[in-house]
């Protein structure tokens, strides 16, 4: 119970009940206002720190009740197993669409969740790319190039981080693109030597794709894997970086969604689905681009898309057989990223 109560941040004030208390949000609710707790991946704070006070506004102009947000952030895979254990969360925002498959295995969340918003409930997407200190000077443009002998390369833990299983993905998912260029099919041997190359040069496994940077922002590594929005995001506010886009490189697409089981426990439905409503509004979206996310939003997308370029072999989970054989195939127990990790 300890640790779950430890997840939680309370970031804007006047919160008044603590998420300790399972009726606190109800009890806020009965007084005219509510409670809200949001449990979300880490990478996306920033964007959600200016999202929800102007959620606040509009929901107060719009129904006359004040709501009070009470917010934990975690690595994705971290969170979603602390919502399942416990931690009451209202709006589960995560990096990836398995993370919320947990919650639904739980009992937790619905499991037509993916139809209850637009877009089958991914509020924004992005691309894995590779950060390098500025002037790139170990010229690095490709996944390939990470399996050079001294290149010192960063991403986050798989076991923890969902940005690290996008990161994973999306190098294993270059390999079978090149198996394919060279050999005329995929060939899920060729890719996992390819990730085993880079990965023999990882200097760093951290729990988060946050944390990951941070070490990154210290002066570790060469090389960063990691979500586009998080380098942008940094470079907006004068972080020395390159960012570098490989040809071959995944989509990636980050949902959100209510859990049923704690909104009706809190009775905060009514505005739960409301907020997740409102993460697809062009403003909502607007500050997503603004954070350096790819938004679904169509026309918010238009506005921004010289900032975002598709890579000519951009691919998607659906190339390497969608998430449940993701899961199987690479995440199980004696799946590829395991052998990798162990030598086998």
């Amino acid at each position: 119970m300890l640790a779950v109560l430890m997840l939680l941040t309370v970031v804007l004030s006047g919160c008044g009940k603590s998420a300790s208390e399972p009726s606190a949000a109800a009890a806020s609710a009965n007084n005219g206002d509510v409670t809200l707790v949001i449990g979300a991946y880490s990478v996306a704070k920033d964007a959600l720190g200016e999202i929800l006070p102007k959620f606040q506004a509009y929901w107060k102009q719009k129904t006359g009740q004040t709501v009070t947000f009470q917010e934990s952030y975690e690595a994705s895979g971290t969170q979603a197993r602390a919502i399942a254990g416990g931690f009451e969360a209202d709006v589960a925002v995560l990096s990836l669409e398995g993370d919320i498959d947990k919650l639904v295995k739980a009992g937790l969340v619905n499991k037509q969740w993916k139809k209850e918003a637009p877009d089958n409930s991914m509020i924004t997407r992005s691309i894995v790319v590779l950060g390098t200190r500025k002037g790139n000077p170990l010229g690095i443009h490709s996944f390939q190039d990470l399996t050079r002998p001294g290149v010192k390369v960063l991403y986050p833990n798989p076991k923890t981080s969902g940005g690290a299983q996008w990161d994973i993905n999306a190098i294993y998912g270059a390999g079978l693109k090149a198996s394919e260029r060279t050999e005329g099919k995929k060939d899920p041997a060729a890719a996992k030597a390819f990730l085993e190359a880079v990965h023999q040069n990882i200097e760093s496994l951290d729990k988060s794709g946050r944390a990951s940077m941070a070490a990154f922002e210290y002066g570790v590594g060469d090389v960063i894997v990691t979500y586009e929005n998080e380098l942008l995001a940094r470079m907006a506010k004068g972080a020395a970086y390159d960012l570098v886009v490989p040809d071959d490189t995944i989509l990636i697409e980050n949902p959100a969604a209510v859990v049923d089981s704690y909104v009706d426990k809190h009775g905060t439905r009514k505005v739960a689905e409301a907020f997740l409503q409102y993460l697809y509004t062009p403003e909502a979206q607007e500050i997503f681009a603004q954070n350096g996310f790819r938004p679904v939003d169509q026309t918010v997308f238009n506005k921004h898309k010289q900032q975002y370029p598709t890579p000519p072999g951009l691919f998607d989970i659906q190339y390497l057989g969608g998430w449940s054989e993701v899961r199987s195939t690479l995440y199980s127990k004696r799946g590829i990223w395991y052998q990798v990790l162990a030598g086998i």
